[in-house]
């Protein structure tokens, strides 16, 4: 019984340090009214994007009659769904992806050292949140914040390190990694050839 305990405060310490190594971004807030017999009752829906920027980030959703409580409900929720995302260096991305969800279209590039994160609003606060300090993004069709939310962690889904690749593919990291360098050492001179 002591030792079941003892296991359970160890989980419980783990979790809290989890939790404070952990960044929260409200990225919108929406007033929402519901007309009933009385007049109209208001409520309010938060969207909250939570991330470690180590490589895991997460999004919420709540909605409460207080703003508070509609902002716990959306952490918490962001805190359950988290994914995690390799990066390079721990500062970019492996390489550029899209993401597409409704009428919200995105495009994520990974950047060279300095240029920091260039993107805007939501897009911005999942970036950020995930620990990237150079990327570009861009943001085309619904600017509606819930659709580029998604959008982004679609487009952050589909990135993969050269180890999954080398694991998917049953070769060595260097096989892969070495293909890219043949590949653009083999293209120069054929370009200086046809200049």
């Amino acid at each position: 019984m002591a030792r079941r305990n003892e296991e359970r405060g160890d989980r419980r310490n783990r979790e809290e340090e989890r939790d404070s190594e952990i960044v929260e971004k409200l990225v919108h807030i929406n007033r929402v009214a519901a007309t009933v017999k009385g007049g109209r009752r208001f409520s309010f829906a938060a969207l909250m994007v939570v991330g470690d920027q180590k490589g895991r980030v997460g999004f919420g959703h709540g909605k409460a009659r207080e703003v508070p409580e509609a902002i716990r409900k959306a952490t918490e929720e962001a805190k359950k769904s988290m994914i995690r995302v390799p990066l390079r260096e721990s500062r970019t991305l492996h390489h550029d992806g899209n993401g597409r969800w409704g009428a919200g279209k995105v495009m994520v590039r990974a950047a060279p050292p300095g240029t920091g994160v260039i993107a805007g609003g939501p897009m911005r606060a999942v970036l950020e949140t995930l620990g990237v300090q150079d990327v570009v993004g861009k943001s085309v069709g619904s600017s509606n914040p819930y659709n580029m939310v998604r959008a982004t962690f679609e487009a952050l889904k589909a990135q993969s390190s050269p180890r999954q690749v080398a694991a998917k593919r049953g070769k060595k990291v260097s096989d892969v990694i070495g293909r890219r360098a043949d590949g653009a050492s083999a293209q120069a001179p054929a370009a200086d050839a046809e200049g």
